[in-house]
């Protein structure tokens, strides 16, 4: 551990990462489990940032306010990329009448930064900041297949025993083959391998230089659109929406 490491800064934002969809409201005991602190410990953390403002309780249960954007905002208003992704996708999505979304890698996940979602009664429901592990989404692997070898291996190297669903590619000389073939066509299909049901075909954003910054997605349903539609359909489009969003970086 470096010698500049902040014991206290770490262990602060560990108790606002304990907190999530599955886990909108939690009790000292639960932040103490997930935080792998002491209860004294996790009450003091939570209790400060109550007193921030960052988080409510009733006493009981704690739950983060929505003054926690704040330290993402500083973030996302900080990037161009957000701003300008997001008419693409928008464009995009009229176009193919599906959602669309553009990540970026951290670690071993992908973060949405943008994303428009197609008008539909039943739609999967992601927001800018989900996380999901890079490995079975398409997205993620357009981004793995780009980054440096070291990288690369260290990511693979953790892979979990199983995955989200029975189709999801967890050996690693499987996802090293796939790969492969992402980083040589230069796109990605999924088939249910993040949630059975849904397919989703990506593409990278890249910079000047070539490097793979981002990459957007059209996401969609296995019940209403075909592999081969994917690829023939929606694969040209949004290769061109791709390309638009890296004229616009490069201005």
């Amino acid at each position: 551990m470096s010698e500049h490491h902040v014991q206290s800064l770490a262990r602060g934002l560990a108790v606002i990462r304990a907190f999530g969809p599955d886990a909108a409201e939690l009790t000292l005991s639960d932040v103490a489990r997930r935080t792998d602190l002491t209860r004294a410990a996790a009450r003091r953390f939570l209790l400060t940032l109550v007193d921030l403002g960052y988080v409510r309780s009733d006493g009981r249960q704690f739950a983060l306010t929505p003054r926690v954007l704040e330290l993402g905002y500083a973030y996302l208003s900080g990037q161009t990329l957000p701003e300008i992704a997001t008419p693409h996708l928008e464009a995009l999505s009229a176009e193919v009448g599906e959602s669309c979304s553009v990540s970026v890698l951290d670690g071993a996940d992908i973060v949405y930064v943008a994303r428009h979602e197609a008008s539909r009664i039943m739609s999967v429901r992601i927001a800018v900041g989900t996380r999901f592990p890079a490995y079975p989404t398409s997205m993620g692997r357009v981004l793995l297949a780009d980054l440096p070898q070291p990288d690369l291996d260290a990511i693979l190297a953790a892979l979990p025993d199983t995955g989200p669903t029975p189709k999801t590619t967890t050996s690693e000389s499987d996802l090293r083959t796939v790969l492969a073939t992402v980083s040589a066509q230069g796109w990605a299909l999924v088939d249910q391998e993040l949630e059975v049901g849904l397919r989703a075909i990506a593409a990278p954003i890249r910079d000047r230089t070539g490097r793979a910054v981002a990459a957007a997605n059209i996401s969609t349903q296995a019940g209403r659109t075909t592999l081969d539609h994917a690829r023939r359909v929606l694969l040209p489009r949004l290769l061109d929406a791709c390309r638009a969003i890296e004229a616009d970086l490069s201005r």
